[in-house]
């Protein structure tokens, strides 16, 4: 059973610094989220900051530079929310099926009482999923999409957690003055991190390559 449209607006990817504008980010290559920043320059990563990677067009386009218009993103939510029906129904699982659209990406969320089993150990199988739900969008639009996909609000719950990650590191390290290294995260993730920290004064950058990249917290000056 699917629910209600909205379109709000909701963050998106990787390296932010305070005072910066924020600008659409990597999430979508490989995972294109989302173990899918392919990045493996050190900073500036500005690829990251770009969004090179998922605009899924020539940057000299206007039409790509402009981003997916809401009814595009519509029709991206309603393809994903049948192929996620139709995987529902194969493994004989209840859940309702949300349709939004959250800044420039279509978002489809499943929600029930059993899902567990589709989010897996630190979100790898709801990450599955997602690049599975993108490539059935691609085939019938033709386009790369940079739809999210959540189950049983754990995305939801991970910015929360994420965001006071964030938020610590950067009191530590305004309180030690030294340079914080976090464990190896997702695209999706870094970018709530880099946001935390930001918000809190701070720079940040990722490091590293995937699936090991990590967000790096800078102490100021």
């Amino acid at each position: 059973m699917r629910q209600g449209e909205n379109v709000v607006t909701e963050p998106d990817e990787e390296r932010h610094v305070p005072g910066q504008q924020e600008v659409p980010g990597d999430e979508a290559a490989a995972q294109s989220a989302d173990p899918g920043d392919v990045m493996v320059a050190e900073a500036p990563d500005a690829g990251e900051e770009s969004g090179g990677e998922e605009s899924g067009g020539d940057a000299t386009d206007p039409e790509a530079a402009s981003g997916p218009s809401v009814a595009d993103l519509e029709a991206e939510s309603e393809i994903a929310a049948d192929y996620i029906e139709g995987l529902l129904d194969v493994a004989d699982l209840d859940g309702d099926i949300d349709m939004d659209v959250e800044g420039e990406r279509a978002f489809v969320s499943v929600v029930g009482a059993t899902l567990d089993e589709l989010v897996g150990q630190r979100g790898e199988v709801l990450e599955a999923l997602q690049e599975l739900t993108r490539l059935a969008v691609h085939r019938q639009t033709g386009m790369r999409t940079r739809m999210m996909l959540d189950v049983g609000g754990y995305r939801r719950r991970r910015r929360t957690e994420l965001a006071e990650t964030g938020k610590d590191a950067a009191d530590e390290v305004k309180r030690t003055g030294q340079p914080k290294r976090l464990w190896a995260m997702n695209p999706f993730e870094r970018k709530i991190v880099h946001d935390a920290v930001a918000a809190a004064g701070l720079r940040s950058e990722s490091e590293g390559e995937e699936p090991d990249r990590r967000v790096v917290v800078l102490p100021a000056g």
